[in-house]
């Protein structure tokens, strides 16, 4: 794989598995990537007060009142579309009579699903929807197969095989090869490949998932607890049908054939709460050089680097002796080795500062000839001048 602009690609490396990395050198806040999703599926409870606020094909928000909003004309799912144009195209692609037929059965009085965790739910509708893919566009089934995961076939894969075998249409999913082997299987390229579409920032709640998506190019980017890109999504911000895109851009100048990764969550969790969330969602523990260097600190320690991401976002001098001479260096050049990335420099430069956010900071695209000097944050989207 290679991305349309020559930029980045894939290849296989010896620990890691697939990964991507710069076919040249770039500049930061250059974007490497842009990705439309294969599959989409709402991650909203099922009768939360939520639900109808978002249209069930691009989930944008549907505003109160609005004079254009559909309600899908075949189930009973409380599925809502915000224009019908929305409508006409998910109930040929996402929504289609499968898929409200499934739904309405997923959701019913007697469904054997009700009394399930959330979870469970989420990785119903997955199945769902990815069952649909399989008719609706085979190629991209084939797709979402070829992604990372193996297949582990426990209770839960043998529940949800039995369970999706009672609410769709078997006529549908016999010439699919369909078995609890394959059900397993979609189940594990899910946890290892699905990007959650986030909720706008609001600084007085938690930030949730609105819905679920696979990108088939942007899960080739593995994790460092240091990276050198971020994404972003603009879910409620694009007018167009791109909204559900997302966009990886670089934080800094990148050398050619180095690897670009993403962190598949804030920055700034402790050493044990990465370690615990790469375990249990992605089955591996990280060895990258944050890792090695915080897996020696005390928990007096890690408390000190949370409090290094608060509102001043200050470190002592004295905190980590041992990077003191790199900082200077990456100062002078972006491009240097990420072995060198001290963590004092990327909390002060690439943390976001404000309350309760945790984002990373990546700069506008680049002009021509200069830099972008303007920070984005992929959190709160709030735009902070660079500070040199």
């Amino acid at each position: 794989m290679s991305d349309d602009n020559a930029s980045i690609k894939m290849v296989e490396t010896e620990n890691k598995g697939r990964a991507l990395v710069s076919c040249r050198p770039l500049r930061a806040g250059e974007i490497v990537l842009k990705d439309s999703p294969i599959l989409l599926y709402s991650a909203v409870p099922h009768g939360g007060a939520a639900v109808a606020n978002y249209c069930s094909n691009c989930f944008r928000t549907i505003l109160p009142h609005s004079q254009t909003t559909v309600s899908c004309p075949n189930c009973t799912s409380a599925s809502l579309f915000c224009t019908p144009e929305c409508q006409s195209i998910a109930l040929s692609t996402s929504h289609t009579p499968f898929v409200c037929q499934a739904l309405t059965r997923l959701h019913a009085a007697d469904s054997p699903l009700l009394h399930h965790h959330h979870d469970r739910h989420l990785q119903a509708r997955f199945l769902v929807a990815a069952y649909n893919l399989a008719t609706v566009s085979p190629s991209n089934f084939q797709t979402l197969l070829s992604l990372q995961g193996e297949p582990f076939v426990d209770d839960a894969s043998i529940f949800l095989h039995s369970l999706i075998s009672s609410v769709c249409p078997l006529s549908n999913l016999g010439q699919l090869g369909f078995s609890v082997e394959l059900t397993a299987a979609l189940l594990a390229k899910d946890k290892l490949n699905a990007f959650g579409l986030m909720e706008p920032f609001n600084q007085d709640k938690e930030r949730s998932v609105r819905a679920y998506g696979i990108y088939p190019r942007a899960s080739f980017f593995n994790h460092d607890c240091l990276p050198n890109a971020c994404r972003f999504d603009y879910v409620d911000s694009v007018s167009d049908f791109s909204n559900t895109n997302i966009i990886v851009r670089v934080i800094h100048d990148l050398p050619a054939g180095r690897e670009i990764c993403l962190s598949y969550f804030p920055v700034n969790l402790k050493y044990s709460e990465r370690q615990k969330r790469l375990k249990d969602d992605y089955g591996f523990k990280c060895d990258c050089d944050r890792c090695n260097v915080e897996a020696n600190w005390s928990d007096n320690e890690e408390e000190g680097e949370e409090e290094m991401d608060g509102e001043d976002n200050v470190m002592d001098e004295d905190d980590d002796d041992d990077v003191g001479d790199d900082l200077e260096t990456m100062d002078n050049n972006m491009a240097k080795e990420n072995d060198d990335f001290p963590h004092a420099y990327f909390f002060l430069r690439y943390m976001c500062s404000r309350d309760n956010c945790g984002g990373t900071l990546a700069p506008l695209p680049p002009g021509d000839t200069r830099p972008s000097t303007i920070m984005e944050c992929n959190v709160c989207g709030n735009l902070s001048k660079c500070e040199e």
